[in-house]
């Protein structure tokens, strides 16, 4: 008999992770380079003192004040208003997805995504014991939505998992294909576009959230960790029809989030306006990036995140490892000869150049 008794399905995995490694220039796992203002840190120190305060007592597990914040920032982003009854949150955007699942997915239940896509989504199948279907995307990355239509039809998931801006690709999905997808998956289950790298979409590029009154299976996931220079905070949320939410209060853990975390997240909002203020500085580093590559005569997926996927690479790993050899790390992740280089400082995008020039040359 193998000690210790792990679920046979589990046998041999290794966890997942990117590489945390200590080498000057860091742009492999999409963080926003730009750290809080002094002022932003010492009113979440204040906060988070205020909290400390209250440790001998669970924190309330119904986030109402935070919903209530979380909602506010999102209807700036809509035409319409977004109450806190349509909002959640927990750990991270994963943990957001891991309750989705939870809820919406278990065994003789599937889910389903188009590949390439991100890696913790077969992981959150596994995870729930949910039977897990990918399709693929075209060669541009895009969607052909009657295909997707089709498999949909064919594959009657229960969970629907769109990434946009999609990882590793960086690439939109139009509102058509929500509407599509929607539509196709109707009252029997939910389709979840996931905007963890929303706010860096181009302009004219809308968010899923315009389209939550139209279908009322749609969830719209975002988190902090990414625009709002927040990953250590792990914040996640997501907008939805409160029926939806109240089916994920059914599988939460109680208390989920931390008095702390919950008053540190709400200092961070009452600073949305400086902590997204390198929003635009970001695309435009992006967007230089992706033109760059091309000059080079590299191929550079359009991206609306920040990050670029780009390639291609017979030895894509030798590419990488020369770049960290340099000290830069950068992601191995994504389709076979492809490489994913996260946006970070003007100075950190000149390190990247130099060294994947003196790697490729």
């Amino acid at each position: 008999m193998t000690f210790p008794p792990l679920r046979p399905e589990l046998a041999g995995i290794e966890p997942y992770g990117a590489p945390q490694l200590d080498v000057p220039v860091q742009l492999n796992v999409n963080e926003n380079p730009y750290g809080p203002s002094e002022e932003c840190v010492a009113d979440i120190a204040a906060s988070a003192a205020e909290a400390a305060r209250t440790l001998n007592r669970y924190p309330d597990r119904e986030l109402v004040a935070l919903r209530a914040a979380l909602a506010s920032y999102l209807s700036g982003d809509v035409a319409g208003e977004i109450a806190p009854e349509q909002v959640w949150a927990a750990n991270g955007s994963n943990e957001v997805m891991l309750q989705l699942l939870q809820a919406f997915g278990g065994p003789g239940r599937t889910a389903l995504s188009f590949a390439p896509t991100y890696s913790m989504y077969p992981e959150y199948a596994r995870d729930t014991m949910t039977a897990w279907v990918a399709g693929r995307r075209e060669d541009d990355f895009s969607l052909d939505l009657d295909r997707a239509r089709a498999l949909v039809e064919d594959v009657r998931p229960h969970v629907v998992l769109l990434p946009s801006p999609n990882n590793p690709t960086g690439t939109a999905l139009p509102p058509s294909a929500v509407d599509e997808l929607c539509g196709a998956v109707g009252d029997s289950g939910i389709v979840v576009v996931d905007e963890a790298y929303g706010e860096f979409r181009r302009t004219g590029v809308p968010s899923a959230l315009e389209q939550l009154p139209a279908h009322r299976n749609l969830v719209v996931t975002r988190t902090m960790s990414k625009a709002f220079a927040a990953a250590g905070l792990r914040l996640g949320y997501l907008a939805a029809d409160p029926a939806i939410c109240d089916a994920i209060r059914v599988v939460r853990l109680p208390y989920h989030l931390s008095a702390v975390t919950q008053a540190t997240a709400l200092a961070a909002l009452r600073h949305a306006a400086e902590l997204l203020g390198k929003v635009d500085e970001l695309r435009a580093e992006r967007d230089r990036t992706v033109d760059w590559l091309r000059d080079q005569g590299f191929e550079a997926a359009d991206s609306d995140a920040n990050f670029v996927l780009f390639g291609r690479f017979e030895d894509r790993h030798a590419v990488w490892k020369g770049l960290l050899d340099r000290g830069v790390l950068i992601r191995e992740t994504g389709p076979d000869g492809w490489l994913r280089v996260s946006i970070g400082t003007g100075d950190e995008m000149i390190a990247f150049q130099k060294a994947l020039m003196e790697v490729t040359t």
